[in-house]
This record gives structure tokens, sequence and C-alpha cells, in this order.
């Protein structure tokens, strides 16, 4: 039951998203790749946000809530403010400009070489890091909650390739043939089921804790374990306090202003007024997120205390003990949902990526719209391929994901982050301030993290073995914020040495509507505020 369940509701999602884009000219680069430039606030809200919850969230999250509670809510609660300063600043200038991907700008304000660096630095990053984390983390959760190994009678390192294959071949057709509007409308469904599926795990979890009573139940929790309910992290914790004023505001900056993966949905808005107003609505639903991606870890660590030696099955353990065997069905096709979101977002942009910043700019210039759509199809089908060989292959590493996630991305999202407010800020500085800048930030973090850091590792001696029990070298937060401030006195220097010859001017595409949405600013103010309020609530 609970797997007719499960397929039900995937294959009702599908035919939902086919229909809903069948009229959709997916042979022009607007209407695959950016789904016509016709999404509406909502649709992007609900595409943004489940492109971002997926399993290396859910159960990577959960899972360090159960190491060290709510302060581990910085990677969500902050995120709203970087949508805020997004939909203020960023999107203007994106829609103004009419841009398709962020690399167009880095060539629009420097140069093409320039925009093939940052396009090559994505294009790696999602191969490498994102799109096998997903795969990997999400046939974790799948072959969990159905039992998939005593189910298919192998072992569980066999099933975990058959359950990446399957879900990268599913996503695969979702991005590559469907295009952005397909991923935005299943999305939207999916979010709305995953909101719903989300919450019941806190809610029958609560009901657990306190006998039938869910007051109770916070009650207990919050008595029986208030160290985890302290947003203020100490300098041993994974989010030193100091680090959400540095390096953290700089990932989700990235993350949700300048990653195409995520921004992609925002630049298919059909005007300024609907993508801010997605930008704000995702905000505001962005600050209840503990709810689904901390608090169940809270809960489980209650409930399963040292029982539990890799945290990461927190979460899959919680959703087996509390939720009705019913309605295990319905969330595992919603959690499959998000699995899908995260990879065919991630695979879509590199599509768009490729066919539009490498294809059409270097292998056929004079290519056609529909045989730059063609190509990028091609290229995302053997991105897929490779990721789905990467990906069972972390297993060999799978201790912290959701931080090793955070950590190598900063090879590529700081340099990136850097050139793009550094090009929209100034005027005069030329693209080889860029090209320096990118590069070296790149580098320099390889070298700061992966190389000098492994030597302020220490080691002591357990049970007769020796073993790294811990590190002196500056949290990776703080790294990228100095390697940000680094990066930008260089390319300022070389703008004042070597000043581009003709200030830098956006020029107006007329694409789209550019009028912002009036309520912007004091909404944009109420969701700050919020979450100021709620980091000195649970301050301790």
């Amino acid at each position: 039951m609970q797997l007719l369940t499960f397929i039900g509701f995937t294959a009702l999602v599908a035919i939902i998203a086919y229909l809903k884009t069948r009229n959709t000219d997916e042979s022009s680069s607007d209407g695959y790749f950016l789904g016509g430039r016709s999404l509406t606030g909502v649709v992007i809200a609900g595409s943004l946000l489940l492109t971002n919850l997926s399993t290396e969230q859910i159960v990577g999250l959960n899972g360090a809530a159960f190491k060290e509670g709510i302060l581990v809510m910085a990677w969500e609660t902050l995120a709203a403010i970087a949508m805020v300063i997004t939909a203020v600043f960023l999107l203007p200038r994106y829609l103004k400009g009419g841009i398709t991907t962020v690399p167009q700008f880095l060539e629009n304000r420097y140069d093409k070489m320039t925009k093939t660096i940052a396009s090559g630095l994505f294009l790696t990053g999602y191969a490498v890091i994102l799109l096998p984390i997903v795969l990997y983390s999400g046939a974790l959760a799948i072959n969990s909650m159905f039992s998939v190994p005593e189910m298919l009678g192998v072992s569980k390192n066999t099933a975990l390739w058959i359950t990446v294959w399957g879900i990268g071949i599913i996503g695969s057709i979702y991005a590559v043939f469907g295009g952005l509007k397909a991923v935005a409308v299943s999305d939207l469904i999916n979010a709305i089921g995953l909101l719903i599926g989300g919450l019941m795990i806190p809610f029958f979890g609560l009901m657990a804790i306190g006998d039938g009573n869910i007051s109770e139940g916070i009650s207990t929790l919050i008595n029986t374990n208030p160290e985890k309910f302290n947003s203020i992290g100490t300098e041993d914790s994974s989010i030193p306090f100091a680090t959400i004023f540095t390096g953290m505001m700089l990932v989700q900056l990235f993350y949700w202003g300048t990653n195409q993966a995520i921004i992609q949905r925002a630049l298919g808005a059909k005007n300024l007024k609907e993508g801010q107003k997605g930008l704000i609505l995702a905000s505001f639903i962005k600050i209840l997120g503990p709810l689904i991606v901390v608090l169940p870890g809270i809960i489980a660590f209650h409930m399963f205390g040292d029982s539990l030696t890799n945290q990461d099955e927190a979460y899959p353990m919680l959703v087996t003990k509390v939720l009705p065997s019913y309605l295990v069905g319905f969330f595992a096709a919603v959690l499959f949902g998000a699995i899908l979101s995260s990879f065919n977002s991630a695979l879509n942009s590199s599509v768009t990526l490729f066919g539009i910043d490498i294809y059409q700019s270097y292998i056929k210039k004079d290519a056609t719209e529909k045989q730059v759509v063609w190509a990028g199809k091609k290229f995302g089908i053997v991105l897929a391929i490779i990721s789905m060989f990467i990906a069972p292959l972390l297993i060999y590493a799978s201790d912290g994901l959701f931080g090793y996630l955070q950590e190598a991305n900063g090879i590529y999202s700081i340099p990136i982050l850097t050139i793009i407010v550094v090009g929209y800020l100034t005027k005069h500085v030329p693209a080889i301030g860029a090209k320096v800048g990118v590069i070296s930030g790149s580098v320099l973090y390889i070298i700061s993290q992966f190389i000098i850091k492994p030597t302020f590792n220490i080691v002591e001696m357990v049970d007769g073995v020796e073993t790294v029990t811990g590190n002196t070298y500056p949290h990776f937060l703080n790294v990228m914020a100095i390697l940000f401030v680094l990066n930008i006195i260089i390319m300022l220097i070389i703008g004042k040495l070597q000043p581009r010859a003709k200030a830098y001017e956006l020029t107006y595409t007329n694409q789209v509507d550019i009028k912002p949405w009036k309520y912007l600013k004091i909404t944009g103010i109420i969701i700050c505020i919020i979450v100021v309020g709620i980091y000195i609530y649970f301050a301790k």
C-alpha cells in the first residue's frame, strides 16, 4: 500500500507537469531555459523552496540538529535575509539586463573568457559536488524508508547503486526533456506536499513525546533538553556565532542571489514584480524552515539519545518511529519529489550554462536556438551519467555530508560572488581584475582548506590508534570572509592601476517589465526583524 501511494503521487505530479508545459515552445532558448519568462510569484516561491529543500537538507541538517541543536537553524533563517537582498538589489539588475544565466552578466560586464571561467566553475561544482551528493543522500533516504535492500534481496551497496540510477534517470527526464517550466511546475506541487509532509513529522513526534498532547510535548522537549535550544554557537560548534556575520551571510548571498540552479527560477519571472513577490514569499516560508529541518532532529535526540552512532540516521529513524504506516507512502513521494527537484534543477541549470555560455559561444557560434537547446540536452545526459557514477562512491565519505557540501562549495561560491558584487558596484574594474579575482579566490581556498588546514589537526591516541580529534585552523566560514575581502581589494587595486577604457553602464533590454513590487521594502524589513527576533528569543 505504501509503495502504491508513493508511485501514484509521483506519477500524478509528472502528468500535471506535462499538461501545464505542453504549450511552452521549448525549441526556443527562453521557452526551454526560462519557461518562456512566464513564471508567477507563487510558482517561483514554490520552486525556490523545493530546489533548496532536498535530502541533504532534510536528512543532513536534522542530523546536525540532533548533535548540536537549534543553532544550525542559521542555514535556514539567514537565507530569508539573503532572499530579501536578492529581491532588492540583484534581481532588478538581472532582469534589466535580460540575462538567461548569471555568467551572461559577467560577459557583459567583463568579457567572454570571464563568463567561460565562471560557467566552468559552476558546471564542475554541480558535476562533482552537488549532483552526486543529492543523489547519494536521496538514495539513502529511499532505501531506508522502503527497505530496498531487503525488498530486492541485494546488499546495501548494490541497492544504493540501483536507487541512485533510478533517481538520476527520472530526474534527467524531467530536467533535460521538460525544461525549466516542467521543473518549476512539478516543484510547486511537490512543495505543497513536502510542506504538509514535513510538518507531519514534528507534529507526530511532539504528540509522541507529550502522550498525545502537543503543548505538553513542546514543554517536555524544551525542559529536558535546554542545551539544544540555544541559538548562539560556541567556538567549537559547527557555526560559531561570529561566523553568521562573516562567511555565513556570504554563502547565503551566493546561494540565493547568484547560484544558477536557484536564481534561474527568478530569471524566468514574467516581470520584476512577480519575481520579487516570489522571493519575498519564499523568504517568509523559509523562516518556518527549522520546523522541518531542525526541530525533528532535536525530537530524535530526545527519543534516541546516544543510541545512534551516525547522526544522519536520526531523521529516517524518527520518520519510521512516529509516522503512521498509512502516511509513509505519501511522505516518501513528496520526499522523492524534493530529491528530484534539487537534482533536476541543478541539471537544468547545467544544461542552460553549457548550451548558452559554451556551445553557442565557442562550439557553434551560428547555431540556431533549436540547436542550442538540443546540444544542452545532450550535455545534460552526459553530466547526469557522470554524477550517477560518482554518487554511490560517496558511501566511503558518508560522515558529515552537509558540512562537506558547504565547505566544498566555497571553491567556486565566494570567487563568483566576489566578481558579481564588484561588477555591479563599480564601473571601472577591468576584465583582467575579474579573472585574477575568480582564479585566485578558488586557488587560495583550495590551498587553505585542503593543504594547510590538515596540518593543524589535533592527533591523539585513542585505543592505541592515532586519531584526529580536532583542528585549530580558522573556521571555513571565516576563511571565506577573509578571501572575499582580499579578492575585492585585489580587484579594486587592478581597477585603479588599469581601469576600463569606458565605464560600464547596465542597459535595459526591455525583455520584461522592471517596475518593482510596491510592498517590497516594508515586507523585506518585516522579514529581517523577524529573523533577528528569533535569534534574540533563543539566545542564552
